[in-house]
């Protein structure tokens, strides 16, 4: 672990790195906790450099607020990002920020700022907090300049943060992938945050009521209750029993756009908490949405994914989205149009003007009909020129984010089987069942070259097609844009020695588990 406290030894250590690895970032703002590590953790498994920033901002502090009681622990914290394996610890001074503080205030000089929507800005902790979103929008915006990161990392415990950073990253096209991660919580159900440490023994004890409550609002909604004001009721009620609390709001709020929702619809509502507990404030929130699961199933080419996530969602009454045939057909369309595989410029307008259709068949024996722009490609999409060209085209920026876009909303309503090679980590990595899909070369191999037989190929060289495999895989694994990896909280499934059933069966067995797992329980 390095500790960089400048700008320029930062950039010059990234270039020292050079092309082609993938940058995760996690800022953070010091007193560095079992959350934060989660989100390290997240970042270490699916990029190849991790950054962690520790900077208290003094820009999202307001008057009323003591910046100088912030907790600050650089020494301890710098010890836990090597424990938790961090590259890079980037810990600015205010004035490397270009901040130039006055003698006698926490105030700063003029300095430009970045002013996210009012409208989410000045509701939940906005309400009580004047100027603090215009201070963290302002100061994430500045590190995101700094660390040009591919994939950037929050909590959601803070979920009106989350949803101004993706608002921030979409409104101003910053091209970086904001990824929110579950609130890490203690045994008894507390929140983890820097400021527990504020709280005495008592009151730790006593702000486990503030999750109680969340958590009788979510057994209420998964037995029916959608209307706003029964959920903050039940949240209400619960906090009202300690006489010490002072609750500052309980609200359900639209998960995207934070405005107040009077029922949880389909895109589900945050419901979202701040209290005092003695003089400490606390923030918690829990999302709530009945949306069925999504599987996302990912691997490597040949290891019988489509054949596979097909019969795991006929098996399970799901919906299946071959995204592998999107971007099959986007080059094959690229390649009957004669434009290089190379030429991302051609290729960005070609994806932008093209349309794409996956028309599911009737049962197990009728493929998934693909077209694009009107023209049936089902079969031309499986030919080797096409095979050969998929992945140089997929890698492209322009490609992925529009089809991406197109998957996510395909999928937002649950109720579906993805497949792919970053389904998990980077199209819907809050899948509720995440499989990672692998078979060796020589297996894969064989496979292929029993498909190309079938579909009347002849002189096929089993050693040529295991380098094309070996050569596509090394292609998918370090490709700088949502390299093939398997999602941290994957199952990995070996198909080696396994036929489709048995492995289809194996899948289906896993998530009747996690449905188990991760469903209401009715009441006797």
């Amino acid at each position: 672990m390095r500790l960089l406290r400048t700008i320029a030894g930062l950039q010059t250590y990234l270039e020292s790195r050079g092309e082609g690895i993938t940058v995760g970032f996690v800022p953070t703002m010091g007193a560095l906790h079992k959350g934060h590590a989660s989100l390290i953790e997240r970042a270490a498994a699916e990029t190849d450099l991790v950054i962690v920033s520790i900077f208290v901002n003094p820009l999202q502090f307001n008057p009323a607020e003591d910046l100088s009681k912030y907790p600050r622990a650089l020494q301890a914290d710098c010890q836990l990002c090597e424990d938790w394996r961090v590259e890079i610890v980037f810990a600015p001074a205010p004035e490397e920020m270009g901040m130039v503080t006055h003698a006698s205030t926490a105030a700063f000089a003029d300095t430009t700022t970045v002013l996210p929507p009012v409208a989410m800005t000045e509701c939940l902790c906005g309400a009580f907090r004047p100027g603090h979103f215009q201070g963290v929008a302002t100061i994430v915006t500045k590190l995101f300049e700094i660390v040009k990161p591919h994939v950037s990392y929050f909590g959601e415990k803070d979920w009106q943060q989350l949803a101004i950073i993706r608002a921030l990253v979409k409104d101003l096209n910053l091209g970086v992938e904001i990824r929110g991660c579950p609130t890490v919580r203690e045994i008894s159900g507390l929140a983890y945050s820097s400021r527990n440490q504020y709280l005495t023994p008592e009151e730790k004890g006593r702000a486990t009521r503030i999750y109680r409550g969340l958590q009788k609002a979510q057994e209420a909604f998964l037995h029916g209750e959608t209307n706003s004001a029964g959920l903050i009721a039940i949240v209400e009620r619960e906090l009202q029993q300690d006489r010490g609390f002072k609750v500052q709001y309980v609200q359900l709020v639209h998960p995207e756009t934070l405005e107040p929702l009077p029922d949880i619809g389909v895109a589900g509502g945050v419901l979202a908490v701040a209290v005092y507990v003695g003089s400490t404030r606390l923030i918690d929130n829990l999302f709530l949405r009945q949306r069925q699961f999504i599987i996302a199933i990912d691997g490597p080419a040949g290891a019988g994914k489509s054949t596979v996530t097909r019969l795991v969602a006929r098996e399970l009454g799901l919906m299946y989205l071959d995204t592998g045939a999107m971007y099959r057909a986007l080059t094959w369309l690229v390649l009957r149009s004669g434009i290089h595989v190379d030429d991302e410029i051609a290729i960005a307008e070609l994806v932008s003007l093209s349309r794409i259709e996956l028309i599911p068949g009737q049962d197990e024996t009728d493929p998934t009909t693909v077209k694009i722009n009107g023209e049936d490609v089902t079969l031309a999409i499986r030919t080797p020129e096409v095979t050969k060209s998929v992945s140089p085209v997929s890698a492209q920026k322009c490609v992925r984010r529009v089809l991406v876009k197109q998957q996510r909303q395909l999928g937002q309503g649950g109720g579906i089987v993805m497949e792919g090679r970053d389904i998990g980590t980077n199209v819907f990595p809050e899948a509720e069942l995440k499989i990672f899909l692998t078979a060796s070369v020589s297996e894969r191999a064989k496979r292929r070259s029993r498909d190309l037989i079938a579909q009347g190929r002849q002189n096929i060289r089993l050693e040529q097609l295991e380098k094309d495999i070996q050569s596509r895989d090394e292609f998918d694994s370090h490709r700088p844009l949502a390299p093939l990896k398997k999602a941290f909280d994957a199952i990995e499934v070996n198909t080696d020695g396994l036929t489709v059933a048995e492995v289809t069966a194996k899948i289906v067995s896993l998530y009747q588990q996690r449905h188990q797992l991760l469903s209401p329980k009715t009441s006797p």
